[in-house]
């Protein structure tokens, strides 16, 4: 496995270098507004990828936490079992399946040339590249530090390049993964209380909170999620979360998203 070291100074394994500079900076912004970390959480970290996540709330909480990772793509996992493996796999336990609102077995689009936008939703691919395609274009200015080197290029090759390079990440393999709920973990592992609930899914997200039955909703203090605002979803997130308690919900997007239906929602209690 490739190997690569983060701004923070932890060594990781990876699978796709170049990637690892944009989620690092993307997953920083899962905790500001009302969300919070501290020592002694239990954090869900859905949609954990090789663990970027899960190894910067390790670090922020000085290695007291307990995280559960979960990763349904195969090759993605064994990266992100072998991150925790080196670092501390008592308090970062991983788990080979994705989170669902029912246990089954569902056929992925897994990029392995852009490994954080496999899905379990491949009949949308194309008109996610495009909403890409146009917020890259648009808001060049904002792009991951790897990717501002473009805005001084002519337009003209700057759209070709970004289409290109779209168009590489946007190649897919079909894998069969396993998928569970949120309510079958917490009861397999008796947990009794969620501190945060990080959820990036690439479309799945409502299905993942709809995997929560009604009496272990009271367990979860937060929850931060990137939404596909397709079919109202945000809107419909956003009102299960206010009946479920949540009094607190702050909506945002990456200024380098402008334009496109891909937000960030921010929850928790008063």
């Amino acid at each position: 496995m490739p190997e690569i070291k983060l701004p923070n100074g932890m060594e990781i394994f990876c699978l796709q270098e170049e990637e690892v500079p944009v989620l690092y900076e993307q997953i920083q912004d899962y905790v500001k507004y009302g969300i919070e970390l501290h020592q002694g959480d239990t954090v869900f970290d859905v949609g954990a990828n090789i663990g970027l996540f899960a190894l910067w709330t390790y670090q922020k909480c000085q290695k007291d936490v307990n995280i559960y990772a979960f990763e349904p793509i195969p090759t993605i996992f064994n990266v992100l079992q072998a991150n925790a493996q080196r670092f501390d796999s008592e308090k970062i336990k991983v788990f080979p399946c994705g989170l669902f609102k029912e246990s089954k077995s569902v056929a992925f689009a897994y990029h392995p040339n852009a490994t954080m936008l496999s899905t379990a939703y491949p009949e949308d691919l194309s008109e996610l590249q495009q909403q890409l395609q146009g917020a890259m274009i648009r808001n060049i200015k904002y792009a991951p530090k790897s990717f501002r080197w473009l805005r001084w290029a002519p337009s003209f090759l700057r759209s070709l390049l970004i289409t290109n390079k779209l168009q590489r990440a946007f190649q897919i393999e079909s894998v069969t993964c396993q998928l569970r709920t949120i309510s079958e973990i917490i009861r397999e592992h008796k947990i009794e209380q969620i501190d945060l609930l990080k959820i990036d899914v690439e479309k799945s997200e409502l299905d993942v909170l709809l995997g929560i039955e009604a009496q272990d909703w009271p367990k979860l203090k937060q929850i931060v999620v990137e939404v596909h605002n397709i079919e109202d979803r945000l809107q419909k997130i956003t009102a299960l979360l206010k009946e479920q308690g949540f009094s607190e919900i702050k909506v945002e997007q990456e200024a380098m998203l402008n334009g496109s239906n891909l937000f960030n929602l921010y929850a928790w209690r008063r």
